[in-house]
């Protein structure tokens, strides 16, 4: 499989990197995080290196490494700077299959005339959208895929993160038109080889195909 992927989430901190991280151990892919906002506890480039076991040379540079964990629009004018939304192209296909992953859920701004979601689907490359099984999940997710269909972005499908619920994983689904993925549960602890079974369990990676 030779291809590049997006994941996104219908809300931060929904668990997108340690998924990213899993996913690109079991495509063998690089990854690429292009905006980075928040540093101190280290990058989610530098985490997925960890969890995937990801040669430095597998991890793409970001674009930008913001300061602040905030909003990528309001991270870069802290910083003194406005991101260039239109020099943000993915790269090209290469020997790998190549995971991309967003800031933030999908609908994150970027500077202050352009979302996150806009620029994917200027890219027009597959994605993957993240959701939580928490509470108020149905919510997000409905109007996450409603957004990306609107956009004409190819939706691969949906991939839950965290405890079974199986009625809100089922009515999203339905409700949305998308194919559930699998589901990745909260690990404890949480290493490469945890991950890798996890996601071994819970996933088919022929879903992913584009």
């Amino acid at each position: 499989m030779n291809t590049r992927l997006i994941v996104s989430g219908t809300d931060t901190d929904v668990g997108k990197t340690v998924f990213s991280a899993a996913l690109a151990d079991a495509l063998g892919a690089d990854y690429w995080k292009p905006i980075q906002a928040g540093h101190e506890d280290g990058t989610d480039s530098g985490r997925v290196a960890e969890l995937a076991a990801l040669a430095p040379g597998r991890i793409l540079p970001e674009r930008h490494v913001l300061n602040t964990p905030a909003s990528p629009h309001y991270a870069a004018r802290i910083d003194g700077l406005t991101i260039d939304d239109r020099a943000l192209l993915p790269p090209p296909p290469g020997e790998r299959p190549l995971v991309i992953e967003g800031a933030g859920g999908l609908m994150v701004p970027v500077n202050d005339d352009t979302l996150f979601i806009d620029i994917f689907a200027r890219w027009k490359l597959p994605l993957v959208l993240c959701a939580r099984t928490a509470l108020g999940t149905i919510n997000h997710s409905l109007l996450s895929i409603e957004a990306v269909k609107r956009r004409n972005i190819p939706l691969i499908g949906i991939a839950f993160i965290g405890d079974e619920q199986t009625e809100s994983e089922r009515i999203i689904c339905k409700l949305g038109g998308v194919r559930r993925l699998g589901r990745l549960p909260r690990l404890a602890p949480l290493t490469h080889e945890s991950l890798r079974s996890a996601f071994a369990t819970s996933f088919n990676l022929a879903d992913f195909a584009p």
